[in-house]
């Protein structure tokens, strides 16, 4: 049985504004190497929250090797409070691969954890699913016993549920007992952009061009990480391709997309400036 992956956060619920205090203090001069009295004064953060509030933030993608990553300065520059639903969606993306990020995806999303499951396995195959079904098949699946699984994964459900976090995503959404899928508010275009063009390093790096049906059916590629059916998909590829970020062609099958973004942190940038 796959473990589940979801210990990291200890007791403490994601909160985008610990986070980007947490974020500040990691560009400050000795980022998160610093004593954990200077880290608790400069965050704010209890002893036993500096550390868990810090496996959000890498686990979101914005801290790496105890500074902000490449997107983290980004963000910082861009988004300081985490006021755009583009860092939800940033972080949201980064959090679907569990502590894997963009290494090369595995045969079955089970293998990376409970997260990785929930988005690529658990919600496209139940676009309406109660918290007791999701325990029911998760502990089927996870070697943890139930009491423990239905403690963990109620942190991945108050992370897209609660606006401290990231429910501006609306990639599930609550409605009394039911969590629903398939209403996502979706980003603009330039972050559509930049998932793809990591997506597309992780799985065709060097490619010129690659087979449209290979993006759209790609397991744990674009389709599932937005909440979109596999052909609701060719929409967005078509709006990619309307800002100059791809080009399809589709005069005669197979059908195929060819890559015309530059460095994807730009990206990144102007889905802010968007």
């Amino acid at each position: 049985m796959a473990k589940l992956q979801l210990h990291f956060n200890g007791s403490f619920a994601l909160k985008k504004d610990e986070v980007s205090r947490l974020l500040h203090a990691a560009a400050q001069e000795k980022g998160l190497d610093d004593s954990l009295p200077n880290l608790m004064e400069k965050t704010s953060l209890g002893n036993a929250k500096v550390g868990r509030v810090k496996s959000w933030a890498v686990r979101a993608g914005l801290v790496k090797n105890n500074r902000p990553s490449p997107e983290g300065e980004i963000v910082l520059r861009l988004d300081p409070n985490f006021e755009s639903s583009i860092t939800d969606w940033l972080m949201h993306f980064y959090l679907s691969f569990g502590d894997r990020g963009l290494l090369v995806a595995p045969e079955n999303p089970t293998d990376w954890g409970a997260w990785t499951y929930f988005v690529y396995t658990f919600v496209p195959n139940y676009p309406k699913f109660t918290k007791e079904e999701l325990l029911y098949h998760s502990a089927s699946i996870f070697e943890e016993e139930s009491k423990v699984i239905a403690d963990r994964i109620k942190f991945i459900l108050r992370a897209y549920t609660e606006f401290s976090a990231l429910a501006a995503c609306k990639f599930i959404t609550q409605e009394k007992n039911e969590y629903v899928s398939g209403y996502a508010r979706l980003p603009n275009a330039y972050l559509l952009g930049y998932f793809l063009a990591k997506l597309w390093e992780r799985d065709f790096k060097g490619e010129g061009s690659v087979l449209t049906q290979s993006i759209v059916n790609d397991k744990m590629g674009l389709a599932a990480v937005l909440g979109v059916k596999a052909e609701a998909l060719q929409e967005q590829l078509n709006t990619l391709e309307a800002y100059g970020i791809i080009e399809q062609r589709r005069a005669v099958p197979p059908f195929q997309v060819i890559p015309r973004w530059g460095e994807p942190l730009a990206l990144l940038e102007k889905a802010y400036e968007g």
